[in-house]
């Protein structure tokens, strides 16, 4: 196994990228894979964190990866496509570089939305009709990833994101607008989210805080899109669902950005699919890290694991903390089993306006969803129609979906304590607009 700038590329897994890699992980907690956009040099601060490094990239791709069939209505199954099938089946706007060109100013520092290991992220203007540049303040707003050329796992990612995105069309997912592919250079083109990621608006400290209404909000939009996917006739495991990867519009309508992880599920009578373990340590579901099985109840507890982010504002690892406490969910779950202690982990910026009932809700919902064992915890339909009750009934408790999903207050010790995890210390490695 070598390493290679915060990733650990095991081998036999180069010739498709498969690597390991953590964005709060175990040592480096506070480098989000993805905050949407990266950290803009120029300000030191954390706007969108984009792909970390990877192995060396400069020769045409011949890669291929899972299509989701869009004729999902008949159940037809995912197939293997390479590039130039994904590219010249897509609906996207296929750009010129020179299009980019103009349209972020020729990539001038001033457009500069951040800065990550799979490359840069830009703020441009397009014409909202015909697509081409225009000028700064005309037209539409977007934010344009440009991938590093020497990125090979950059470049996978950069495809799936195409396959993914180029055919998946949801309000709760971030809209991929095109790319361009000349040579090296290969861009996306997203829209642009002005509120940037959650991630920005829980842990910075000059954010203004979420009230416990924008959270809730957050919250059901973030699980109506995990919902879509999960669903889908041609089910999609997203895998990498975090506080960074959730990005806002101005209405505070969550999206779920950075599909470069999302791999198809599991078809006929299987359970989960094997895969190499790549991911965000903290979020990661045990079982994933511990065997490489993966199934959308990952995706479960991941949400989970965000659920609590939003009760707390505290981070899914944070090496500023001492002992327990660095570990969010190994620290929240004592409090989250007795609602007379739950008031000792929720946000103080909330300042105590929050329902007592709904967080008590919202704690046994995150508790079911971090469950050890998967058939304990719910789908995200359920946990979907927990949180709509919950907003359709402010402050009174919601009735939990069903009486099988019971959450064990038994505490575990981290997956990563038990098995040597796959899961380092990685650099930022995300592709959306994580703005301010």
């Amino acid at each position: 196994m070598r390493r290679a700038r915060g990733l650990f590329i095991l081998p036999g897994d180069e010739a498709m990228g498969n690597c390991v890699e953590s964005s709060s992980l175990v040592e480096n907690a506070r480098a989000p894979r993805n905050a949407p956009y990266p950290s803009k040099a120029v300000a030191g601060r954390s706007l969108f964190s984009v792909s970390s490094s990877r192995t060396t990239y400069s020769t045409p791709s011949t890669l291929s990866v899972p299509s989701y069939s869009d004729k999902t209505s008949n159940g037809s199954l995912p197939t293997p496509r390479t590039e130039g099938e994904i590219l010249s089946s897509s609906q996207l706007k296929a750009f010129t570089f020179n299009d980019l060109k103009n349209a972020t100013r020729n990539f001038r520092l001033d457009s500069l939305l951040g800065e990550g290991g799979f490359g840069y992220v830009y703020k441009g203007w397009i014409d909202e009709q015909s697509f081409s540049a225009s000028r700064p303040g005309c037209g539409m707003v977007v934010a344009v990833k440009k991938l590093k050329p020497e990125s090979f796992q950059g470049h996978k990612e950069w495809l799936t994101e195409v396959n993914y995105l180029g055919q998946l069309h949801h309000p709760n997912l971030v809209k991929l607008i095109g790319y361009c592919s000349e040579g090296d250079n290969k861009l996306l083109v997203y829209e642009f989210m002005p509120k940037g990621s959650l991630e920005n608006h829980l842990f910075r400290r000059s954010a203004q805080p979420l009230s416990w209404a924008t959270r809730i909000k957050v919250a059901i939009g973030a699980a109506r899109g995990l919902t879509f996917l999960h669903d889908a006739e041609s089910q999609v495991i997203y895998r990498d669902f975090k506080a960074s990867n959730i990005l806002l519009d101005s209405e505070f309508n969550a999206k779920l950005s950075d599909f470069g992880l999302a791999k198809a599920g599991p078809t006929g009578d299987q359970t989960h699919v094997s895969t190499q373990v790549i991911g965000t340590h903290g979020y990661a579901a045990p079982e994933y890290i511990a065997t490489g099985r993966l199934s959308v109840k990952s995706d479960v507890f991941s949400f989970g694991v965000v659920l609590l982010e939003l009760l707390s504002g505290r981070q899914a690892i944070d090496k500023t903390k001492m002992g327990i406490e660095q570990n969010l969910v190994e620290w929240a779950i004592p409090y989250l089993c007795d609602k007379r202690k739950l008031y000792r982990i929720m946000d103080t910026r909330l300042e105590g306006q929050y329902p007592k009932k709904g967080a008590h809700a919202v704690a046994t919902l995150a508790l079911q969803c971090i469950e050890h064992e998967t058939k304990l915890r719910p789908r995200m339909s359920d946990a979907l129609a927990s949180l709509e009750q919950l907003q359709d009934l402010k402050s009174a408790a919601f009735p939990l979906q069903a009486d099988q999903y019971k959450p064990s207050c038994a505490i575990s010790k981290s997956p990563t304590r038990h098995h040597h995890s796959p899961l380092h210390p990685a650099a930022v490695r995300s592709p959306l607009p994580s703005y301010q």
